[in-house]
């Protein structure tokens, strides 16, 4: 039953969940979220910070569509910094340390309160493990979720988002124990149910660090760097748009290993589950265990490593920079050889997460699958890595999945729109055999993409979805105005006029890129225009489509591509494998008239 009265079960109550979960509610439809522990409601389980470069540009893209992500960030922030400083405004990033446990206590009020600010028609909560898609009878359709107690849920839509849970493995050393996170138990009867329903799973593997207790560090030690928090701390929400109070702000320290930290790991990778072979899932190459940073960067003298303390109240200390899946003792002994732990006490081992995967070259670009209407997977579940790009997918799913319950048309951000856009298009055409992480670099829009402007670019499309209301539509039009005038005023060497300090930053952004700006947006409408993006059906069968190579026609075949813009992106399509495909949608769209 499709309308205002549907419902959308989302499962999991991570990042990607509950951004489906507060998106779905947005557009009008009532939601129901099932997690395995309401203790667990928006844990951050690794790093304790949100955004980074090209990370923060996807939270303020997350934020300027209504999202939770920024909004609880800036609550729960105890540290920020502007990365990039010294480089363009195009690749500035926020990053800030986040209280762990604050952080989940926001997201649990959020989904169990329900505040003003984030309510929908109404979400419910139910603690269980999905074992399950329920398939509609007669319909083809998805019908709800089977938990593994045998119990059901009834839904119109089902929104996948269980991160590392799908058939989750933790190695320490050679210690094999199921889970997703410390203590929590697998999903492993859904992951053979996918697998049944003709998804293919990968296997992928990410890590984590040991936690430090924050009073065995020397911070006084001279190798030691501090890193104070930025004054005035850098913001996700706009000033004008209610940012939640500022937390206190504490210091992060910067150290980095050494030739005997190096010599440590390398005698012992034969104890590390990532060399011993007990790991067959791809890592991610972009963010390596200090295993592979020994192996791969043999002539590297040393690693960075950043102490980030977990909270305001609690003695807990993350070393971002070495995560590892060795055995305790050893990561132990290796850590007391940096600068500034040589009396350290681990709170908790580091450890190495094994977990299945689809491939997310089966879903559209509203990441529902192609084959089982009414199921969309968001998250870790479609082979991404970090809190931020699981957040976004989960905005887009939980949209999507609503809008289409609705009968309104879906919520789509181009490349050209969005980093958001460039993850999804990335996904969904690409696919990926490793975790995949979000960079500027893969962003060919990037000047047009700047954190500053994420609410110009994407308020209409939030406005349209019912994402955010007629008043916020109207403050960021407003600011949007302003910021031309000001920077069109830049441009003539003339004064610009009053204004807050941060439209004033936004408006020397723009005014700088002009020039940039103008021939990127040509190149944008020139390919929107052109013959090279026509439509395609995704039901297209290329295997009879002359000329084409066996192994393109395969390609096109796993990826069912919907315009010949995404042809062009598919790795290995060669250019007269496009020119064919090309030829076809010319052809078809002269049939049409």
């Amino acid at each position: 039953m499709r309308g205002a009265g549907s419902v959308v079960v989302v499962v999991g109550a991570g990042h990607a969940g509950l951004e489906a979960a507060f998106a779905a509610a947005r557009v009008g439809v009532q939601v129901v979220v099932v997690t395995g522990s309401l203790e667990t409601i928006g844990q951050t389980p690794c790093n304790p910070s949100v955004g980074g470069v090209a990370k923060g540009h996807l939270v303020k893209e997350i934020e300027s569509l209504g999202g939770f992500m920024g909004r609880a960030a800036d609550a729960c922030a105890i540290h920020g910094r502007i990365l990039n400083r010294s480089k363009g405004p195009a690749v500035r990033a926020t990053r800030v340390q986040v209280d762990k446990r604050r952080y989940g206590e926001f997201a649990r009020a959020a989904l169990l309160a329900q505040p003003a600010l984030l309510a929908g028609p109404g979400i419910t909560v139910v603690a269980g493990l999905v074992a399950g898609v329920i398939l509609a009878e007669g319909t083809g359709r998805v019908g709800g979720v089977r938990l593994q107690d045998g119990s059901q849920i009834a839904g119109d839509a089902v929104v996948l988002t269980t991160g590392t849970f799908l058939g989750g493995v933790l190695h320490t050393g050679a210690e094999r124990t199921p889970g997703g996170r410390v203590g929590e138990a697998p999903a492993l009867a859904l992951a053979e149910h996918l697998r049944g329903l003709g998804f293919a799973l990968k296997r992928l593997k990410t890590g984590t660090p040991a936690r430090l207790d924050g009073r065995t560090i020397d911070r006084g030690d001279p190798a030691i760097e501090l890193q104070p928090p930025e004054d005035p701390a850098p913001r996700f929400v706009a000033p004008d748009d209610d940012p939640p109070p500022l937390l206190r702000q504490v210091d992060c320290h910067l150290t980095h290993t050494c030739a005997a930290t190096h010599d440590l790991v390398r005698a012992h990778l034969h104890a590390s589950a990532m060399y011993s072979g007990a790991i067959t899932g791809r890592g991610p190459r972009y963010c390596p265990s200090i295993e592979d940073k020994v192996v791969r960067f043999a002539e590297r003298e040393r690693h960075q490593v950043f102490l980030e303390p977990e909270g305001l109240d609690t003695d807990s200390v993350y070393p971002n920079g070495v995560s590892t899946s060795l055995p305790a003792a050893v990561q132990e002994a290796f850590l007391r050889t940096i600068a500034g732990l040589s009396r350290v006490v681990l709170l908790r081992p580091g450890y190495a997460v094994e977990y299945d995967a689809v491939d997310a070259r089966a879903l559209t670009h509203t990441l529902a699958s192609k084959d089982l209407p009414g199921l969309y997977f968001a998250g870790q579940i479609n082979g991404t890595s970090g809190y931020e790009e699981a957040a976004a997918q989960g905005l887009i799913a939980g949209a999507n999945a609503a809008l289409w319950l609705r009968e309104r048309p879906a919520l789509q951000v181009g490349r050209d729109q969005g980093y958001i856009g460039v993850l999804v298009d990335d996904l969904v055409t690409q696919g990926c055999d490793e975790p995949y992480r979000m960079f500027t670099a893969r962003a060919e829009y990037r000047l047009l993409l700047r954190e500053d402007n994420a609410d110009a670019r994407l308020c209409d499309l939030a406005f349209a979805a019912g994402l955010i209301g007629q008043a916020r539509h109207e403050r960021a039009r407003a600011r949007a105005e302003q910021v031309n005038a000001m920077a069109a005023a830049i441009e003539r060497r003339r004064d610009p006029g009053p204004g807050p300090a941060w439209l004033r930053e936004r408006a020397e952004a723009q005014a700088c890129y002009a020039g940039y700006l103008v021939r990127q947006q040509r190149e944008v409408d020139r390919l929107r225009g052109d013959a090279a993006d026509l439509p395609l059906d995704p039901n297209t069968d290329y295997g009879r489509l002359a000329g084409l190579t066996s192994e393109a026609a395969e390609r096109l075949a796993r990826v069912r591509p919907t315009s010949t813009g995404q042809v062009g992106r598919i790795p290995g399509i060669t250019p007269a494998a496009l020119m064919c495909v090309w030829a076809h949608a010319r052809a078809a769209l002269s049939n049409l008239s």
